[in-house]
Protein backbone atom coordinates (compact mmCIF):
# COMPACT_ATOMS: atom_id res chain seq x y z
CA UNK A 1 0.00 0.00 0.00
CA UNK A 2 1.28 3.46 -0.80
CA UNK A 3 1.87 6.20 1.97
CA UNK A 4 -1.09 8.90 1.62
CA UNK A 5 0.45 11.95 0.45
CA UNK A 6 -0.56 16.09 0.08
CA UNK A 7 -0.71 17.77 -2.89
CA UNK A 8 -0.19 21.22 -1.95
CA UNK A 9 2.15 22.48 -4.97
CA UNK A 10 0.24 21.60 -8.34
CA UNK A 11 -2.85 23.01 -9.53
CA UNK A 12 -5.71 20.78 -9.06
CA UNK A 13 -8.31 20.30 -11.69
CA UNK A 14 -11.83 21.54 -11.13
CA UNK A 15 -13.39 19.31 -8.96
CA UNK A 16 -16.69 20.14 -9.58
CA UNK A 17 -19.93 19.02 -7.37
CA UNK A 18 -16.97 16.76 -5.36
CA UNK A 19 -15.42 20.01 -4.03
CA UNK A 20 -18.50 22.14 -3.94
CA UNK A 21 -20.11 23.11 -1.06
CA UNK A 22 -17.75 22.19 1.72
CA UNK A 23 -18.76 25.66 3.28
CA UNK A 24 -22.60 27.78 3.30
CA UNK A 25 -20.68 30.95 2.57
CA UNK A 26 -21.37 33.01 -0.53
CA UNK A 27 -19.40 33.21 -3.40
CA UNK A 28 -17.74 36.91 -3.88
CA UNK A 29 -19.49 38.53 -7.09
CA UNK A 30 -17.78 41.10 -8.61
CA UNK A 31 -20.34 43.60 -10.07
CA UNK A 32 -19.37 46.65 -12.37
CA UNK A 33 -20.56 49.57 -11.26
CA UNK A 34 -21.43 51.28 -14.38
CA UNK A 35 -25.20 50.33 -16.37
CA UNK A 36 -26.25 48.79 -13.10
CA UNK A 37 -29.56 50.68 -12.48
CA UNK A 38 -31.59 50.67 -9.19
CA UNK A 39 -32.31 47.45 -9.15
CA UNK A 40 -28.61 46.83 -9.60
CA UNK A 41 -27.11 49.20 -7.10
CA UNK A 42 -30.14 47.68 -4.75
CA UNK A 43 -28.72 44.19 -5.39
CA UNK A 44 -25.48 45.36 -4.91
CA UNK A 45 -25.73 47.13 -1.49
CA UNK A 46 -27.64 44.12 -0.32
CA UNK A 47 -24.98 41.94 -1.00
CA UNK A 48 -22.78 44.14 0.55
CA UNK A 49 -24.94 44.98 3.63
CA UNK A 50 -25.55 40.93 4.01
CA UNK A 51 -21.61 39.91 3.68
CA UNK A 52 -19.47 38.81 6.63
CA UNK A 53 -16.70 40.96 6.35
CA UNK A 54 -19.12 44.30 6.70
CA UNK A 55 -21.02 42.18 9.41
CA UNK A 56 -17.63 42.32 11.55
CA UNK A 57 -16.82 45.73 9.97
CA UNK A 58 -20.38 46.68 11.50
CA UNK A 59 -19.66 44.49 15.15
CA UNK A 60 -16.30 46.75 15.68
CA UNK A 61 -18.32 49.74 14.91
CA UNK A 62 -21.05 49.05 17.26
CA UNK A 63 -17.73 48.03 20.43
CA UNK A 64 -16.09 51.59 19.23
CA UNK A 65 -19.49 53.61 19.34
CA UNK A 66 -20.10 52.69 22.66
CA UNK A 67 -16.99 53.69 24.56
CA UNK A 68 -18.27 57.44 24.81
CA UNK A 69 -20.92 55.43 26.91
CA UNK A 70 -18.87 54.22 29.87
CA UNK A 71 -16.77 57.47 29.48
CA UNK A 72 -18.99 60.24 29.29
CA UNK A 73 -21.71 60.88 31.92
CA UNK A 74 -25.56 59.43 30.67
CA UNK A 75 -28.46 61.37 31.93
CA UNK A 76 -30.33 58.08 31.92
CA UNK A 77 -27.89 56.70 34.51
CA UNK A 78 -27.28 59.79 36.29
CA UNK A 79 -28.61 63.66 35.97
CA UNK A 80 -26.52 64.54 38.46
CA UNK A 81 -22.94 63.96 36.64
CA UNK A 82 -24.38 65.44 33.76
CA UNK A 83 -25.36 68.38 35.14
CA UNK A 84 -21.70 68.57 36.65
CA UNK A 85 -20.43 67.83 33.54
CA UNK A 86 -22.09 70.97 31.75
CA UNK A 87 -20.89 73.20 34.55
CA UNK A 88 -17.56 72.48 34.31
CA UNK A 89 -17.11 72.10 30.40
CA UNK A 90 -19.55 74.31 28.99
CA UNK A 91 -17.51 74.68 25.83
CA UNK A 92 -17.94 70.71 25.21
CA UNK A 93 -21.36 70.15 26.44
CA UNK A 94 -23.19 72.21 23.25
CA UNK A 95 -21.16 69.90 21.38
CA UNK A 96 -21.79 66.49 23.21
CA UNK A 97 -25.85 67.54 23.19
CA UNK A 98 -25.71 67.94 19.19
CA UNK A 99 -23.87 64.64 19.05
CA UNK A 100 -25.96 62.99 21.39
CA UNK A 101 -23.27 61.78 23.40
CA UNK A 102 -25.29 62.09 27.24
CA UNK A 103 -27.14 59.44 25.90
CA UNK A 104 -25.31 57.21 23.66
CA UNK A 105 -27.31 53.70 23.41
CA UNK A 106 -30.57 55.93 22.40
CA UNK A 107 -28.81 57.93 19.45
CA UNK A 108 -29.37 57.79 16.10
CA UNK A 109 -25.89 57.30 15.06
CA UNK A 110 -26.03 54.29 17.52
CA UNK A 111 -29.39 52.97 16.71
CA UNK A 112 -28.47 53.14 12.97
CA UNK A 113 -25.17 51.10 13.69
CA UNK A 114 -27.31 48.48 16.07
CA UNK A 115 -30.24 48.31 13.33
CA UNK A 116 -27.99 47.67 10.38
CA UNK A 117 -25.77 45.28 12.32
CA UNK A 118 -29.12 43.60 13.15
CA UNK A 119 -30.08 43.08 9.59
CA UNK A 120 -26.70 42.20 8.05
CA UNK A 121 -26.87 39.21 10.44
CA UNK A 122 -29.99 38.25 9.80
CA UNK A 123 -29.10 38.58 5.59
CA UNK A 124 -26.05 36.45 6.26
CA UNK A 125 -27.93 33.54 8.40
CA UNK A 126 -31.21 33.25 6.21
CA UNK A 127 -29.33 32.27 3.07
CA UNK A 128 -26.75 30.06 4.49
CA UNK A 129 -29.05 28.20 6.73
CA UNK A 130 -31.23 27.42 4.02
CA UNK A 131 -28.25 26.21 1.33
CA UNK A 132 -27.10 24.12 4.70
CA UNK A 133 -30.44 22.09 5.05
CA UNK A 134 -30.40 21.67 1.55
CA UNK A 135 -26.66 19.94 1.65
CA UNK A 136 -28.20 17.89 4.62
CA UNK A 137 -31.20 16.74 2.71
CA UNK A 138 -28.91 15.59 -0.06
CA UNK A 139 -26.22 13.33 -0.41
CA UNK A 140 -22.13 13.57 -0.45
CA UNK A 141 -21.46 14.27 -4.38
CA UNK A 142 -19.71 11.64 -6.02
CA UNK A 143 -16.16 10.61 -6.50
CA UNK A 144 -14.20 12.91 -9.24
CA UNK A 145 -12.43 10.89 -12.24
CA UNK A 146 -8.88 11.90 -11.32
CA UNK A 147 -8.49 10.58 -7.31
CA UNK A 148 -5.07 11.20 -7.59
CA UNK A 149 -5.60 14.90 -8.16
CA UNK A 150 -6.62 15.49 -4.60
CA UNK A 151 -4.55 16.73 -1.28
CA UNK A 152 -4.56 13.07 0.63
CA UNK A 153 -4.71 10.64 -1.75
CA UNK A 154 -3.13 6.10 -1.78
CA UNK A 155 -3.92 3.76 -3.98
CA UNK A 156 -2.91 -0.50 -3.62
CA UNK A 157 -3.71 -3.41 -5.46
CA UNK A 158 -5.44 -6.61 -4.00
CA UNK A 159 -6.93 -9.91 -4.93
CA UNK A 160 -10.79 -9.13 -3.22
CA UNK A 161 -13.43 -8.50 -5.53
CA UNK A 162 -14.50 -4.79 -6.18
CA UNK A 163 -18.25 -5.10 -4.54
CA UNK A 164 -16.45 -6.42 -1.81
CA UNK A 165 -13.94 -3.61 -1.38
CA UNK A 166 -16.60 -0.82 -1.91
CA UNK A 167 -18.90 -2.85 0.74
CA UNK A 168 -16.25 -2.97 3.14
CA UNK A 169 -15.33 0.54 2.69
CA UNK A 170 -18.86 1.67 3.32
CA UNK A 171 -19.63 -0.09 6.16
CA UNK A 172 -16.23 1.19 7.79
CA UNK A 173 -17.32 5.14 6.99
CA UNK A 174 -20.69 4.45 8.40
CA UNK A 175 -19.10 3.34 11.52
CA UNK A 176 -16.92 6.08 11.59
CA UNK A 177 -19.84 8.18 11.91
CA UNK A 178 -19.24 9.14 7.90
CA UNK A 179 -22.80 9.85 6.02
CA UNK A 180 -21.36 7.66 3.40
CA UNK A 181 -23.48 5.86 0.33
CA UNK A 182 -22.60 3.98 -3.06
CA UNK A 183 -22.24 6.10 -6.24
CA UNK A 184 -20.93 4.08 -9.16
CA UNK A 185 -18.12 2.16 -8.83
CA UNK A 186 -16.98 4.72 -5.53
CA UNK A 187 -18.46 4.89 -2.50
CA UNK A 188 -18.86 8.92 -1.17
CA UNK A 189 -18.79 9.83 2.59
CA UNK A 190 -18.69 13.20 3.87
CA UNK A 191 -18.37 14.69 7.62
CA UNK A 192 -17.84 17.40 9.97
CA UNK A 193 -21.02 18.78 9.30
CA UNK A 194 -21.10 20.41 13.05
CA UNK A 195 -18.74 23.24 12.17
CA UNK A 196 -21.45 25.07 9.91
CA UNK A 197 -23.98 23.80 13.00
CA UNK A 198 -21.56 25.71 14.92
CA UNK A 199 -20.98 28.78 12.50
CA UNK A 200 -24.68 29.39 12.11
CA UNK A 201 -25.50 29.07 16.06
CA UNK A 202 -22.48 31.20 16.28
CA UNK A 203 -24.23 33.87 14.19
CA UNK A 204 -27.62 33.46 15.72
CA UNK A 205 -26.41 33.57 19.10
CA UNK A 206 -25.02 37.16 18.36
CA UNK A 207 -28.82 38.13 16.73
CA UNK A 208 -29.86 36.89 20.40
CA UNK A 209 -27.34 38.85 22.19
CA UNK A 210 -28.45 41.92 20.21
CA UNK A 211 -32.18 41.28 21.26
CA UNK A 212 -31.70 40.49 24.63
CA UNK A 213 -29.30 43.60 24.92
CA UNK A 214 -31.91 45.70 23.72
CA UNK A 215 -35.09 44.35 25.18
CA UNK A 216 -33.08 44.85 28.22
CA UNK A 217 -32.22 48.54 27.75
CA UNK A 218 -35.84 49.59 26.57
CA UNK A 219 -37.11 47.53 29.52
CA UNK A 220 -35.43 47.43 32.41
CA UNK A 221 -35.55 49.04 35.69
CA UNK A 222 -33.01 50.16 38.52
CA UNK A 223 -33.59 51.31 41.83
CA UNK A 224 -31.86 51.62 45.74
CA UNK A 225 -33.60 51.64 48.94
CA UNK A 226 -32.25 51.97 52.70
CA UNK A 227 -34.13 50.07 55.13
CA UNK A 228 -33.46 50.34 58.72
CA UNK A 229 -34.05 47.69 60.79
CA UNK A 230 -37.61 46.64 61.82
CA UNK A 231 -38.79 48.47 58.63
CA UNK A 232 -39.72 47.64 55.41
CA UNK A 233 -40.50 48.19 51.67
CA UNK A 234 -42.64 47.48 48.82
CA UNK A 235 -41.86 47.17 45.30
CA UNK A 236 -43.50 50.53 44.72
CA UNK A 237 -41.75 53.55 42.53
CA UNK A 238 -43.21 56.05 45.50
CA UNK A 239 -41.14 53.80 47.89
CA UNK A 240 -37.80 54.21 46.07
CA UNK A 241 -34.89 56.71 47.13
CA UNK A 242 -33.74 56.54 43.39
CA UNK A 243 -35.11 55.21 40.47
CA UNK A 244 -34.27 55.19 36.57
CA UNK A 245 -36.10 52.67 33.94
CA UNK A 246 -35.24 52.09 29.67
CA UNK A 247 -37.60 54.44 27.93
CA UNK A 248 -40.29 51.60 27.24
CA UNK A 249 -40.80 50.36 31.01
CA UNK A 250 -43.82 51.33 32.77
CA UNK A 251 -45.15 51.11 36.30
CA UNK A 252 -46.65 48.04 35.88
CA UNK A 253 -43.95 46.39 34.46
CA UNK A 254 -42.77 46.27 38.47
CA UNK A 255 -42.94 42.72 40.07
CA UNK A 256 -45.51 42.86 42.80
CA UNK A 257 -43.23 42.24 45.98
CA UNK A 258 -42.50 43.63 49.80
CA UNK A 259 -40.34 42.72 52.19
CA UNK A 260 -39.31 43.96 56.08
CA UNK A 261 -35.37 44.14 57.00
CA UNK A 262 -35.36 42.12 60.21
CA UNK A 263 -31.61 42.11 61.11
CA UNK A 264 -28.70 43.00 59.76
CA UNK A 265 -25.38 41.26 60.53
CA UNK A 266 -21.54 42.44 60.16
CA UNK A 267 -18.37 41.06 60.94
CA UNK A 268 -14.98 42.66 60.57
CA UNK A 269 -11.45 41.26 61.24
CA UNK A 270 -10.09 42.04 65.19
CA UNK A 271 -6.34 41.71 64.54
CA UNK A 272 -3.55 41.71 62.04
CA UNK A 273 -2.84 43.43 58.81
CA UNK A 274 -6.62 43.11 57.47
CA UNK A 275 -8.02 44.59 60.84
CA UNK A 276 -11.39 46.40 60.36
CA UNK A 277 -11.95 44.61 56.78
CA UNK A 278 -15.19 42.79 56.35
CA UNK A 279 -15.78 39.60 56.85
CA UNK A 280 -19.89 38.45 56.74
CA UNK A 281 -22.32 41.29 55.51
CA UNK A 282 -25.95 39.84 55.50
CA UNK A 283 -29.44 40.72 55.73
CA UNK A 284 -32.11 38.73 57.08
CA UNK A 285 -35.51 39.32 55.31
CA UNK A 286 -39.02 38.35 55.60
CA UNK A 287 -40.43 38.74 52.16
CA UNK A 288 -43.54 38.24 50.09
CA UNK A 289 -44.35 37.71 46.79
CA UNK A 290 -47.71 39.65 45.33
CA UNK A 291 -50.54 41.59 47.23
CA UNK A 292 -51.38 38.31 49.69
CA UNK A 293 -47.98 36.08 49.16
CA UNK A 294 -47.40 34.71 52.25
CA UNK A 295 -44.20 35.44 54.39
CA UNK A 296 -40.83 33.35 53.58
CA UNK A 297 -37.90 33.76 55.82
CA UNK A 298 -34.70 34.50 53.32
CA UNK A 299 -31.30 36.02 53.71
CA UNK A 300 -29.48 37.90 50.94
CA UNK A 301 -25.43 38.43 51.47
CA UNK A 302 -22.85 40.45 49.14
CA UNK A 303 -23.66 38.77 45.35
CA UNK A 304 -26.04 36.37 46.92
CA UNK A 305 -29.47 38.95 45.51
CA UNK A 306 -32.73 37.23 46.35
CA UNK A 307 -34.77 36.48 43.02
CA UNK A 308 -37.96 37.23 42.96
CA UNK A 309 -39.85 36.91 39.28
CA UNK A 310 -37.38 38.98 37.06
CA UNK A 311 -36.31 41.22 39.74
CA UNK A 312 -32.99 40.73 41.82
CA UNK A 313 -32.54 42.25 45.63
CA UNK A 314 -28.66 43.09 46.25
CA UNK A 315 -27.77 43.89 49.15
CA UNK A 316 -25.28 46.90 48.55
CA UNK A 317 -24.66 48.82 51.51
CA UNK A 318 -25.14 49.49 55.06
CA UNK A 319 -24.77 51.66 58.09
CA UNK A 320 -25.80 52.65 61.68
CA UNK A 321 -29.06 54.88 62.61
CA UNK A 322 -28.95 55.70 66.30
CA UNK A 323 -32.27 56.00 67.67
CA UNK A 324 -33.07 59.62 68.24
CA UNK A 325 -35.71 61.44 71.06
CA UNK A 326 -36.36 65.01 70.67
CA UNK A 327 -38.92 66.27 73.56
CA UNK A 328 -39.72 70.05 74.27
CA UNK A 329 -39.62 72.07 77.07
CA UNK A 330 -42.83 70.58 78.83
CA UNK A 331 -41.26 66.95 78.19
CA UNK A 332 -43.57 65.95 75.50
CA UNK A 333 -41.87 63.53 72.71
CA UNK A 334 -42.52 65.42 69.36
CA UNK A 335 -39.42 63.22 67.64
CA UNK A 336 -38.68 59.82 68.11
CA UNK A 337 -36.88 57.53 65.39
CA UNK A 338 -33.79 55.42 63.75
CA UNK A 339 -31.77 58.48 61.69
CA UNK A 340 -29.76 56.78 59.37
CA UNK A 341 -26.83 58.47 58.90
CA UNK A 342 -24.33 57.95 55.48
CA UNK A 343 -20.75 56.33 56.28
CA UNK A 344 -17.80 58.78 55.10
CA UNK A 345 -14.92 55.85 55.99
CA UNK A 346 -14.09 51.87 55.96
CA UNK A 347 -14.69 52.37 59.66
CA UNK A 348 -18.23 53.56 59.27
CA UNK A 349 -17.56 57.08 60.80
CA UNK A 350 -21.12 58.81 59.53
CA UNK A 351 -22.60 62.03 59.31
CA UNK A 352 -26.87 63.11 59.19
CA UNK A 353 -29.36 65.34 59.62
CA UNK A 354 -32.22 65.67 62.54
CA UNK A 355 -35.40 67.57 61.15
CA UNK A 356 -38.23 67.73 63.77
CA UNK A 357 -40.63 69.36 61.23
CA UNK A 358 -44.44 69.03 63.36
CA UNK A 359 -45.58 69.39 66.53
CA UNK A 360 -43.17 71.10 68.26
CA UNK A 361 -42.99 74.56 70.20
CA UNK A 362 -40.30 76.61 71.93
CA UNK A 363 -40.17 77.60 75.58
CA UNK A 364 -42.39 80.35 74.61
CA UNK A 365 -45.20 78.18 72.67
CA UNK A 366 -43.83 79.56 69.46
CA UNK A 367 -43.95 76.92 67.15
CA UNK A 368 -40.23 76.16 65.40
CA UNK A 369 -38.94 73.51 63.64
CA UNK A 370 -35.30 71.85 65.09
CA UNK A 371 -32.31 70.86 63.16
CA UNK A 372 -29.61 69.04 64.29
CA UNK A 373 -26.47 68.12 62.73
CA UNK A 374 -25.01 64.54 64.04
CA UNK A 375 -21.62 62.84 63.84
CA UNK A 376 -21.27 59.19 64.61
CA UNK A 377 -18.61 56.99 65.05
CA UNK A 378 -18.91 53.43 66.11
CA UNK A 379 -16.15 52.75 68.00
CA UNK A 380 -14.18 56.42 69.50
CA UNK A 381 -10.75 56.09 70.69
CA UNK A 382 -9.52 58.87 73.24
CA UNK A 383 -6.45 58.83 72.23
CA UNK A 384 -6.57 59.36 68.62
CA UNK A 385 -7.41 62.86 69.32
CA UNK A 386 -9.45 62.61 66.63
CA UNK A 387 -13.40 61.83 66.27
CA UNK A 388 -13.17 59.70 63.75
CA UNK A 389 -13.69 55.57 64.23
CA UNK A 390 -10.94 53.44 64.84
CA UNK A 391 -12.82 49.79 64.16
CA UNK A 392 -16.05 49.48 62.13
CA UNK A 393 -18.12 47.45 64.92
CA UNK A 394 -20.00 48.88 67.85
CA UNK A 395 -17.04 49.16 70.34
CA UNK A 396 -17.53 52.23 71.64
CA UNK A 397 -20.23 54.86 69.87
CA UNK A 398 -20.26 58.01 70.51
CA UNK A 399 -22.34 61.03 69.13
CA UNK A 400 -21.52 64.50 68.29
CA UNK A 401 -24.94 67.10 68.28
CA UNK A 402 -25.03 70.89 67.18
CA UNK A 403 -28.79 72.53 67.49
CA UNK A 404 -30.45 75.11 65.50
CA UNK A 405 -34.07 76.32 65.27
CA UNK A 406 -36.56 77.84 63.06
CA UNK A 407 -37.73 77.21 59.57
CA UNK A 408 -35.97 74.49 58.18
CA UNK A 409 -37.55 74.86 54.79
CA UNK A 410 -39.38 72.38 53.75
CA UNK A 411 -42.38 73.39 53.10
CA UNK A 412 -41.25 75.73 50.25
CA UNK A 413 -42.03 73.65 47.78
CA UNK A 414 -37.46 73.33 47.04
CA UNK A 415 -36.72 69.30 47.22
CA UNK A 416 -33.79 69.33 49.85
CA UNK A 417 -31.51 66.29 50.80
CA UNK A 418 -32.78 64.72 54.27
CA UNK A 419 -29.01 64.46 55.01
CA UNK A 420 -28.46 68.07 54.59
CA UNK A 421 -29.43 71.16 56.71
CA UNK A 422 -30.40 74.22 54.82
CA UNK A 423 -29.50 76.84 57.40
CA UNK A 424 -30.29 79.98 55.65
CA UNK A 425 -33.31 80.49 57.46
CA UNK A 426 -32.22 78.68 60.81
CA UNK A 427 -30.55 80.22 64.17
CA UNK A 428 -27.76 78.56 66.11
CA UNK A 429 -29.04 77.86 70.05
CA UNK A 430 -26.07 79.10 72.10
CA UNK A 431 -24.40 77.52 75.06
CA UNK A 432 -23.02 79.69 77.75
CA UNK A 433 -20.57 80.81 76.24
CA UNK A 434 -22.24 82.12 73.52
CA UNK A 435 -21.04 79.63 71.29
CA UNK A 436 -23.01 76.78 69.11
CA UNK A 437 -24.73 74.45 70.80
CA UNK A 438 -23.20 71.18 70.79
CA UNK A 439 -22.48 68.26 72.46
CA UNK A 440 -21.02 64.83 72.74
CA UNK A 441 -23.36 62.42 73.88
CA UNK A 442 -22.98 58.27 74.56
CA UNK A 443 -25.71 55.92 74.66
CA UNK A 444 -28.26 57.17 76.88
CA UNK A 445 -27.08 60.46 77.32
CA UNK A 446 -29.73 63.97 76.82
CA UNK A 447 -28.64 67.27 75.70
CA UNK A 448 -30.74 69.95 77.30
CA UNK A 449 -31.23 73.05 74.88
CA UNK A 450 -31.26 76.69 76.26
CA UNK A 451 -34.34 78.64 77.37
CA UNK A 452 -36.81 75.52 77.83
CA UNK A 453 -36.41 74.92 74.68
CA UNK A 454 -36.74 70.48 75.45
CA UNK A 455 -33.62 68.38 74.99
CA UNK A 456 -32.58 65.77 72.66
CA UNK A 457 -31.53 61.95 73.58
CA UNK A 458 -29.61 59.54 72.29
CA UNK A 459 -31.47 56.75 72.89
CA UNK A 460 -29.15 53.26 73.87
CA UNK A 461 -30.67 51.26 70.87
CA UNK A 462 -28.80 51.48 67.72
CA UNK A 463 -30.41 50.40 64.91
CA UNK A 464 -28.20 49.15 61.62
CA UNK A 465 -29.48 49.67 58.02
CA UNK A 466 -28.99 48.30 55.07
CA UNK A 467 -28.93 49.58 51.20
CA UNK A 468 -30.81 47.65 48.69
CA UNK A 469 -30.35 47.66 44.99
CA UNK A 470 -33.83 46.33 43.29
CA UNK A 471 -33.03 45.20 39.68
CA UNK A 472 -35.42 44.11 36.73
CA UNK A 473 -33.32 43.03 33.28
CA UNK A 474 -35.75 41.25 31.43
CA UNK A 475 -33.31 40.19 29.18
CA UNK A 476 -30.11 39.31 31.08
CA UNK A 477 -31.53 35.66 30.78
CA UNK A 478 -31.29 35.45 27.33
CA UNK A 479 -28.24 36.88 26.62
CA UNK A 480 -26.61 34.76 29.01
CA UNK A 481 -28.27 31.60 27.24
CA UNK A 482 -26.68 33.97 23.46
CA UNK A 483 -23.42 34.26 25.40
CA UNK A 484 -22.71 30.61 25.88
CA UNK A 485 -24.21 29.78 22.30
CA UNK A 486 -21.98 32.00 20.54
CA UNK A 487 -18.54 30.42 22.33
CA UNK A 488 -19.87 27.24 21.77
CA UNK A 489 -21.15 27.67 18.05
CA UNK A 490 -17.50 29.61 17.97
CA UNK A 491 -15.40 26.80 18.95
CA UNK A 492 -17.39 24.04 16.42
CA UNK A 493 -16.86 26.27 13.84
CA UNK A 494 -13.09 27.29 14.69
CA UNK A 495 -11.93 23.17 15.87
CA UNK A 496 -14.29 21.00 13.67
CA UNK A 497 -13.11 20.13 10.11
CA UNK A 498 -15.65 19.40 7.41
CA UNK A 499 -14.15 16.65 4.96
CA UNK A 500 -14.55 13.90 2.23
CA UNK A 501 -13.80 11.07 1.70
CA UNK A 502 -13.83 8.49 -1.55
CA UNK A 503 -12.87 4.90 -2.42
CA UNK A 504 -12.75 3.70 -5.57
CA UNK A 505 -12.28 0.21 -6.25
CA UNK A 506 -12.79 -0.86 -10.23
CA UNK A 507 -10.98 -4.16 -11.95
CA UNK A 508 -7.99 -3.92 -13.54
CA UNK A 509 -6.83 -5.17 -17.16
CA UNK A 510 -4.94 -7.50 -15.50
CA UNK A 511 -7.77 -8.86 -13.36
CA UNK A 512 -6.70 -7.45 -10.14
CA UNK A 513 -8.80 -4.90 -8.36
CA UNK A 514 -6.92 -1.19 -8.21
CA UNK A 515 -8.13 0.20 -5.02
CA UNK A 516 -8.12 4.22 -4.70
CA UNK A 517 -8.92 6.53 -1.47
CA UNK A 518 -8.81 10.16 -1.85
CA UNK A 519 -9.86 13.02 0.69
CA UNK A 520 -10.54 16.81 0.87
CA UNK A 521 -10.78 19.25 3.31
CA UNK A 522 -12.19 22.86 3.36
CA UNK A 523 -8.58 24.34 3.80
CA UNK A 524 -5.28 22.28 3.95
CA UNK A 525 -4.95 20.30 7.38
CA UNK A 526 -3.02 17.67 8.60
CA UNK A 527 -5.94 15.79 9.84
CA UNK A 528 -7.29 14.80 6.15
CA UNK A 529 -4.45 13.20 5.27
CA UNK A 530 -4.20 11.48 8.83
CA UNK A 531 -7.83 10.34 9.18
CA UNK A 532 -7.30 8.98 5.31
CA UNK A 533 -3.79 7.10 6.06
CA UNK A 534 -6.03 5.44 9.17
CA UNK A 535 -8.77 4.85 7.51
CA UNK A 536 -6.86 3.14 4.69
CA UNK A 537 -5.05 0.86 6.94
CA UNK A 538 -7.82 -0.43 8.63
CA UNK A 539 -9.76 -0.96 4.88
CA UNK A 540 -5.90 -2.64 3.70
CA UNK A 541 -6.58 -5.25 6.88
CA UNK A 542 -9.99 -6.38 5.12
CA UNK A 543 -8.62 -6.12 1.12
CA UNK A 544 -4.75 -6.54 1.69
CA UNK A 545 -2.39 -5.79 -1.52
CA UNK A 546 -1.95 -8.48 -3.86
CA UNK A 547 1.81 -9.63 -4.97
CA UNK A 548 2.81 -7.24 -7.39
CA UNK A 549 3.33 -8.69 -10.52
CA UNK A 550 6.92 -6.70 -11.51
CA UNK A 551 8.40 -9.21 -8.10
CA UNK A 552 7.05 -12.64 -9.75
CA UNK A 553 9.22 -11.88 -13.26
CA UNK A 554 12.56 -11.80 -12.30
CA UNK A 555 11.67 -15.79 -10.57
CA UNK A 556 10.31 -16.84 -13.57
CA UNK A 557 13.24 -15.51 -15.73
CA UNK A 558 15.59 -17.09 -13.23
CA UNK A 559 14.02 -20.38 -13.37
CA UNK A 560 13.98 -20.48 -17.41
CA UNK A 561 17.75 -19.80 -17.48
CA UNK A 562 18.42 -22.53 -15.05
CA UNK A 563 16.63 -25.12 -16.90
CA UNK A 564 18.56 -23.60 -20.33
CA UNK A 565 21.69 -24.60 -18.65
CA UNK A 566 21.23 -27.44 -17.23
CA UNK A 567 19.80 -28.89 -20.59
CA UNK A 568 23.58 -27.11 -22.49
CA UNK A 569 25.29 -29.97 -19.76
CA UNK A 570 23.31 -32.84 -21.08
Amino acid sequence: MTKTATDTGQDQEDLGAAGSQLSTAPQEEISVAPGLGIIGWARWFWRQLTSMRVALLLLLMLSLAAIPGSLIPQSGADLNKVDDFRKAHTALAPIYDKLGLFHVYSSVWFSAIYILLFISLIGCIIPRAWQFTGQLRGRPPGAPKRLDRLPAYTTWRTTEDPEKVREAALALLKRKRFRAHAAGDAVAAEKGYLREVGNLVFHIALIVLLIAFAWGQLYKSDGTKLVVEGDGFANSILQYDDFKSGSLFRDDDLVPFSFDLKKFTGTYEISGPNKGTPRTFQATLGYSEGAYGKEKATTIKVNQPLHIGDAKVYLVSHGYAPVITVRDGKGKVVYHDAVPLLPLDGNVSSNGVIKVMDGYKNGQGVSEQLGFQAFFVPTFDPKSGTMLSQFPALLNPLLAVNAYHGDLGVDSGIPQSVYQLDKTHMKEFKDSKGQLLKKLLQPGDTMTLPNGAGSITFEKDIKQWAGFEIVQEPGSIWALGGAVAAIFGLAGSLFIQRRRVWVRAVRGADGVTVVEMAGLGRSESAKVPEELGTLAGTLYDQAPGAPDASEAEPDAVSDSDTAAAEGAEN
